[in-house]
């Protein structure tokens, strides 16, 4: 694919991107696929699909309560359990808006680790990063921003989120629905949102603008970007995912280079 070369001219030291298809094939691909990026808030979804991974095996259940009084699990996975960005006390009740957490992922985590016994980071290798063969990504610190992955390793989650082995596919689409909807919130570098829509652990586009995504991907799409300078995102419509890990910090560069190089990438899948 020509589009990924787009990746040369964006203002960054290092970045590589790779773009891949519902059956796991990758379309096109650039740069170093092995380099070890920091993945800031992309780390989110890798411990959003352990949680659901723990919750199809019984460990935790969604309407567990978990957070904050009057906060359940699915409430921490879709940033409504009232839980500011780094506070771990209620700035609003729980359901009634969008207040995105890096708090709420941190509980949601030792949520998991007390009832299963395990700690999480073991629980995420074991459960997810191993049988997936991502061997390249370190899962450490905060379970909300610390992770640190390769385009290789994110290649293999991509292709899960979109042909699911280790959750049921019904568990996945739940996961990419909107949860808690009409929701007022801040998108994070994209300013208030109205609706601000999220599945549980995922941002779903719907029609939300500005964002970090292509101006032609659908609603459907689903993901997540981070102030590494990454993102993952995956559209059902056009059967495809894209990542993008970059060595330079998340700025008005990103939020204006990002959704050409989408609409490039799509713009040649459907050619």
């Amino acid at each position: 694919m020509e589009s990924v070369r787009i990746v040369e001219q964006w203002p960054v030291d290092h970045a590589a991107t790779a773009v891949v298809r519902a059956d796991g094939t990758v379309a096109g691909a650039y740069g170093d696929q092995h380099r070890l990026f920091r993945l800031a808030s992309v780390t989110k979804p890798i411990t959003a699909y352990a949680a659901l991974i723990a919750v199809e095996e019984g460990a935790v259940h969604l309407d567990d309560p978990a957070g904050p009084e009057g906060s359940t699990v699915a409430h921490l996975l879709a940033h409504t359990s009232g839980l500011a960005f780094d506070e771990h006390k209620a700035a609003w009740a729980p359901g009634r808006r969008r207040l995105y957490s890096n708090a709420g992922f941190e509980q949601l985590a030792d949520h998991v680790a007390k009832r299963s016994g395990i700690p999480f980071a073991e629980y995420v290798r074991d459960g997810l990063l191993e049988p997936l063969g991502m061997t390249e990504t370190v899962y450490e610190g905060s379970p909300a921003a610390g992770a640190s992955s390769t385009v290789a390793d994110l290649v293999r989650f991509a292709a899960e989120l979109q042909a699911p082995t280790l959750l049921d596919p019904s568990t996945v689409q739940q996961a990419t629905t909107v949860r808690f909807p009409g929701l007022v919130g801040v998108l994070p570098g994209f300013g208030m949102q109205s609706p601000n829509d999220w599945g549980l652990g995922f941002e779903i586009r719907d029609g939300k603008s500005p964002h970090w995504t292509g101006t032609t991907n659908s609603p459907r799409t689903f993901g997540h970007f981070g102030q590494a300078g990454t993102f993952l995102w995956v559209d059902p419509d056009l059967g495809a995912a894209c990542i993008a890990l970059a060595g330079r910090d998340f700025g008005r560069w990103a939020a204006e280079a990002w959704p050409p190089y989408s609409d490039a990438v799509i713009a040649e899948l459907r050619a």
